[in-house]
């Protein structure tokens, strides 16, 4: 027997964008439910920066304290190490304040501040361990969706179904929406490493003639990620485990004393880079958002960011009109096309990063020394523009105060 369940809109996937999308309409006093197919958040090796645009977006709802007195690592500025020279690239404190830092936090702990403060409003309903496994479709349009779950097979009506449950996405297929690929040179192999006994200040990446490795401080680990070349992941492994190990000492010598602490190969998760986007992500009664709609590359870590901004986006065009039951097609397409390209502009920068990444050949120099002193003299000109782009992105989103004043009403 299949339980109906009414609400104004149901979100398939409890990461960033699905969180921040239910947590914004449930706010405005509308029934939402978020469905997320496993029974925790706990998943290691996702995003974990909260940028500056975010910080600020949760000041506009009045959470940002809150949020700030969890354990988070707050980060002012990010240092690259290039041919064993390190330059500061990044200083978000010249972004105006008091946002002028990233955060470093767990995503479970992110997701589950959002679901606690989600859970004043009367309307908003999270299920955990429940999975959209396909549409409800009516005359054309979508009505709501599918779910299995705890409590067995649901069937969740609603005025808008939203897809954010990722890059492989279960109701993107079912909505018939094939992404464009557009390819990748990389791949990223991402583990957890002790940090250091005398670490040295937050740095983002580490390149030499060995290779590109990443270290993201969690304070007592780094999560901690190696780039390779697209589908050398097996090569790689048949060299074993100590070949690996002195291809990450030899790009950051900083880790040749916790290294060792990496000892199976399941500790190491290869993460399939892609970049896509979905030439249309909406039908009527129906969006994708976040890497439903477009997959971005780890490059720049804005993934999260460009995420919660479209959940933000279609939070303040849609909630009005949800109020009385309608989600009109020109609305869904009119958030499409604001979120289209800034996120396309993205892509296409970074996928202008990774190919450079995956041009260099190891035993040859990242640059030569000249272009490395004139990146010196010139970084006091890139940090400000550099914390722009990556700390606020791209067609940043507000929230619509208009909207979120009401709130007061729901609690």
């Amino acid at each position: 027997m299949t339980t109906t369940i009414e609400r104004d809109c149901v979100i398939a996937g409890g990461g960033p964008a699905g969180m921040v999308l239910g947590y914004l309409l449930a706010r405005t006093g509308l029934r939402v439910t978020v469905l997320e197919k496993h029974a925790d958040f706990f998943r290691d090796f996702r995003g974990d920066t909260i940028h500056p645009a975010t910080i600020g977006l949760l000041g506009e709802l009045g959470l940002r304290e809150r949020f700030l007195r969890l354990p988070v690592n707050r980060i002012p500025s990010l240092d690259a190490v290039v041919d064993g020279q390190r330059l500061t690239l990044v200083d978000f404190r010249t972004l105006p304040k008091p946002n002028d830092f990233l955060v470093l936090a767990p995503q479970w702990d992110f997701l589950n501040f959002l679901a606690d403060e989600a859970a004043a409003f009367p309307g908003f309903d999270l299920r955990m361990s429940t999975e959209a496994i396909g549409l409800i479709v009516e005359g054309g349009a979508v009505r709501g969706l599918r779910a299995t779950g705890p409590e067995g097979e649901l069937a969740f009506r609603a005025t808008l179904t939203v897809a954010a449950d990722g890059r492989s996405s279960v109701l993107r297929d079912a909505a018939g929406f094939v992404p464009d690929e557009s390819g990748s040179p990389i791949d990223v192999l991402w583990f957890d490493l002790p940090t250091p006994a005398d670490p040295p200040p937050p740095t983002l990446a580490y390149l030499s003639s060995e290779g590109m490795v990443l270290t993201i401080d969690r304070g007592t680990n780094y999560q901690s990620g190696m780039v390779i070349r697209k589908g050398g992941y097996d090569e790689l492994r048949s060299a074993g485990l100590a070949d690996l190990r002195a291809r990450i000492v030899g790009a950051a010598p900083l880790l040749r004393p916790v290294v060792g602490t990496l000892t199976d190969w399941d500790q190491v998760k290869l993460l399939s880079v892609h970049i896509n986007r979905l030439p249309r992500w909406w039908r009527p009664g129906f969006i994708a958002i976040g890497d439903a709609a477009h997959a971005m590359s780890p490059m720049f870590g804005v993934g999260v960011n460009y995420a919660i901004q479209d959940a933000v986006a279609l939070a303040n065009a849609v909630s009005g009109d949800l109020r009385f039951g309608f989600a009109p097609s020109e609305t869904l397409a009119a958030v499409q096309k604001r979120r289209e390209k800034p996120v396309a502009t993205m892509q296409r920068l970074q996928r202008i990063g990774q190919n450079a990444i995956a041009k260099q050949r190891r035993g040859h120099r990242i640059a030569p020394r000249w272009a490395l002193r004139m990146l010196r003299v010139l970084s006091p000109l890139i940090r400000p523009l550099a914390a722009r782009f990556i700390g606020l992105g791209l067609g940043r989103e507000h929230v619509d105060a208009g909207l979120w004043r009401r709130e007061d009403r729901a609690r």
